[in-house]
C-alpha cells in the first residue's frame, strides 16, 4: 500500500509541477459504483458472480488535457481481499482533424495494484502487481447517424520482471461502436433522456489481471474472447450530484477467459468537484 501511495504522490507532484504554469483550472470528480457482477475484460473476476464496489477519484490537471485518476475495487463479500485492487492512471488526451474527419484520442499510463498481495517472488499469486500502456481512438465524424467508432489497443506487463505475472503478460485489441440514442424524458420536468448504448468485441492476445479469482480454463489462448453490449444513462440529481444506472450483456466466445456469457449491472454516483 506505501508503494502505491507513494507513486500517487509523486504522479501528482510531478504534473502539477509541469502545469501550473498552463491556463485553466484544476478540476475533477468523485465515484462510488455498484456492480451486481465485476467483469473485466471478460473474466468474472470474482467467482460466482459476486458483488463488487469501487471508488474513484478523477482530475482533469489544469486544462491540459493531462488527468489523473485513482480507483480502488473489491468484492463486497468476504475472503476476497487479496483481490482487492488500487489503480492510479495517468492519461493525455486530444483530437486531431484532417478535412471533416476528427480523431479523437487518449494515450495512457496504468498502475493496477493489489495491496494485499507480495511485492515481489516468482509463486504464483505472488508479485500480482501489473502496468499497462494503452492508446485509444474514436472516430465521430465517420458513420452516419452519430454512431461512433473506436479502437483501443493496450499491452500489460508485470511490475517485476521474474514474477509470476509473467504468465498474463500481453497485448488486447478491442473494436468498439457507440451511439447517443435520445428518447422522451423519465423524469418530470425533462424533455429528453440520452440512453449510451455501446458494443464492442475483444482480441485478447495473452492479457489477464495479475490476480483473479475465477479464471477460465489455464492460460489465455490468443483469439476473439468475448463481445459486450451495454445501455446507460445519467440523472442530474442537482448539487453537482449524478446517478448513472447501466445494464450490460457479454458474450462469451474464448473458454480460458470465461466460460459463460454474462449479464450485470452497475449504479453510479458522481460528484463533480466544485
Amino acid at each position: 500500500m506505501k508503494k502505491i501511495t507513494l507513486l500517487a504522490v509523486i504522479i501528482l507532484l510531478s504534473i502539477s509541477g509541469l502545469v501550473q504554469a498552463e491556463p485553466g483550472e484544476l478540476s475533477g470528480s468523485l465515484n462510488v459504483t455498484y456492480l451486481s457482477s465485476y467483469i473485466w475484460r471478460g473474466f468474472d473476476y470474482y467467482a460466482d458472480d459476486r458483488s463488487a464496489i469501487q471508488g474513484s477519484i478523477n482530475l482533469d490537471l489544469y486544462g491540459t488535457g493531462f488527468d489523473l485518476g485513482i480507483l480502488s475495487r473489491r468484492a463486497i463479500s468476504n475472503d476476497y481481499e487479496n483481490a482487492e485492487n488500487l489503480n492510479v492512471t495517468l492519461s493525455y488526451s486530444n483530437s486531431v482533424s484532417s478535412g471533416d474527419i476528427t480523431t479523437n484520442y487518449t494515450v495512457g499510463w496504468v498502475y493496477y495494484g493489489f495491496p494485499d498481495e507480495p511485492r515481489d517472488g516468482t509463486t504464483i499469486g505472488q508479485a500480482a502487481d501489473m502496468q499497462e500502456f494503452f492508446a485509444a481512438f474514436s472516430w465521430p465524424d465517420v458513420c452516419p447517424f452519430g454512431v461512433v467508432p473506436s479502437y483501443t489497443i493496450l499491452t500489460m506487463w508485470p511490475s517485476e520482471g521474474d514474477s509470476a505475472g509473467n504468465k498474463n503478460a500481453g497485448w488486447a485489441h478491442v473494436l468498439g461502436l457507440g451511439y447517443d440514442l435520445a428518447v422522451p424524458g423519465f423524469v418530470p420536468g425533462t424533455t429528453e433522456q440520452i440512453l449510451h448504448l455501446s458494443a464492442a468485441a475483444v482480441y485478447n492476445d495473452g492479457v489477464a489481471p495479475g490476480v483473479v479469482v475465477n479464471t477460465g480454463s489455464g492460460s489465455i489462448d490468443h483469439d476473439w474472447s468475448h463481445a459486450v453490449f451495454g445501455v446507460s444513462t445519467n440523472f442530474e440529481l442537482g448539487n453537482n450530484l449524478s446517478l448513472t444506472p447501466g445494464v450490460y450483456y457479454q458474450s462469451s466466445w474464448e473458454d480460458t477467459v470465461n466460460k459463460e456469457d454474462e449479464c450485470w449491472v452497475s449504479v453510479g454516483m458522481t460528484y463533480i468537484l466544485p
